[in-house]
C-alpha cells in the first residue's frame, strides 16, 4: 500500500486529500529566537496558527506539508499537537532550506553523515518524537548558484531519497544544472524531485523550467500569494496575473502530470514579521477561484492539488 510520513504516523496516499505541499508552520532563521522584536511565546504562536489550520481544514484541506527543515525552527512536538487538534495531516522534512541556513555543526559535516542524519529520521524519527520526516528539504543558498555545502546536502539528500524512497523538494529552481548532475550521478528519477519557488519574483526568469520538465523533473509554483499588490510586498512578490498567466501557460503546454502549487505561507513566523494577511488559505480563497475565472475545470484542479502531490509524496520502495 502505498503511504505517506506524516507526524501522527504513515497514512495512505489517498487519504491525504486537498495538500498544500510548501508551506511553514514557522520558519526562522538560527539564532532568531534570541530578537526580542518578533520573537512570540509559545502560546502567541499557537493563538495565530490554530485558526489557520482549522480554516484550512474547513475548506476541505487534507494535508499540510512543512518543509521548516534542520536550524530553521522545526518542532516536530509540536507539529503533532497541532494535528491532532485541528485534523490535519501535516508531513514534517529532514534537511535544510539551504547551505547558509546550517549551523556549523552541519556546515562542516561530510555527505555520509549527512546521509545519515537524513536517513535517520525518515526511518527511525526526527529527535526523541518518534515522528518521520516526509520529505527532504534542500536548498541554493543566497547569491543564487549552489554552494560547495549546498551540493554536499544534494548528494547527502539524493543518496537518502534513494534508499529511504521519500521524495526531494527544493528550496529555488534557480541554477539547477548541477543539482540534476548530482541526482542522475545518485541514481535519482527526477519525477522524485520537485523543484520549488519556480514563480517567485526574482527566480522565475532564470528558471529554465522545459529543461526541467524534458529531464523528468516536477516544477513547484509555491509562492502563491506573493503579490506586489500588497499593501507592503516582500522583495520575491509579483504581479498576481502575471504568475497566473505563467502558471496557466504551463498547464495548457501540456505539464500537468509535473506541476504542483503551494503558497509558502507562515502561519507564525519566528523572529521575523513575516507577510502580513499571507497564509495557506490563499490556495482556497484566491488562486482557485481565479482557476476556475481562467476557465480551470474541477479536474485539472484535482490533479493539481490531489494527485500530483499524493503521487510525489508517496514512498518509493
Amino acid at each position: 500500500m502505498s503511504r505517506v510520513n506524516t507526524v501522527l504516523g504513515p497514512v495512505p496516499a489517498a487519504e491525504l486529500g486537498f495538500v498544500a505541499v510548501h508551506e511553514h508552520v514557522g520558519y526562522g532563521m538560527p539564532g532568531s529566537e534570541l530578537d526580542p522584536q518578533w520573537w512570540k511565546t509559545p502560546e502567541q504562536r499557537y493563538a495565530e496558527t490554530v485558526p489557520k489550520l482549522r480554516r484550512f481544514r474547513e475548506h476541505g484541506g487534507g494535508t499540510f506539508v512543512d518543509v521548516t527543515g534542520i536550524c530553521n525552527g522545526r518542532d516536530v512536538d509540536y507539529y503533532k499537537s497541532l494535528s491532532a487538534k485541528t485534523g490535519v495531516h501535516i508531513v514534517a522534512c529532514t534537511g535544510f532550506v539551504g547551505g547558509d541556513t546550517a549551523l556549523p555543526h552541519f556546515a562542516r559535516a561530510s555527505v555520509d553523515y549527512l546521509n545519515r542524519q537524513f536517513v535517520h529520521e525518515i526511518t527511525v524519527g526526527i529527535g526523541g518524537t518518534g515522528s518521520r520526516a516526509g520529505v527532504i528539504k534542500v536548498g541554493v543558498s543566497r547569491g543564487g548558484r549552489m554552494t560547495e555545502l549546498d551540493k554536499r546536502i544534494y548528494r547527502a539528500a539524493a543518496r537518502a531519497a534513494v534508499t529511504t524512497g521519500v521524495p526531494i523538494l527544493t528550496h529555488l529552481a534557480i541554477d539547477p544544472e548541477p543539482a540534476v548532475a548530482i541526482f542522475e550521478e545518485e541514481g535519482l528519477p527526477l519525477h522524485r524531485v520537485l523543484f520549488g519557488h519556480a514563480d517567485d519574483g526574482p527566480n522565475a526568469p532564470n528558471t529554465p523550467h522545459e529543461w526541467i520538465f524534458e529531464r523528468g523533473g516536477r516544477i513547484g509554483f509555491d509562492t502563491f500569494g506573493y503579490e506586489t499588490e500588497l499593501a507592503d510586498p516582500p522583495f520575491w512578490a509579483r504581479p498576481r496575473r502575471e504568475r497566473l498567466e505563467h502558471f496557466l501557460g504551463l498547464v495548457r503546454q501540456g505539464y500537468l502530470d509535473q506541476l504542483l502549487a503551494s503558497a509558502d505561507a507562515n502561519c507564525s513566523p519566528l523572529g521575523w514579521p513575516g507577510v502580513r494577511g499571507h497564509t495557506v488559505n490563499y490556495l482556497f480563497e484566491d488562486l482557485i477561484p481565479d482557476l476556475r475565472d481562467a476557465g480551470v475545470d474541477q479536474a485539472t484542479i484535482t490533479k493539481l492539488f490531489v494527485d500530483n502531490p499524493a503521487d510525489f509524496l508517496t514512498i518509493r520502495s
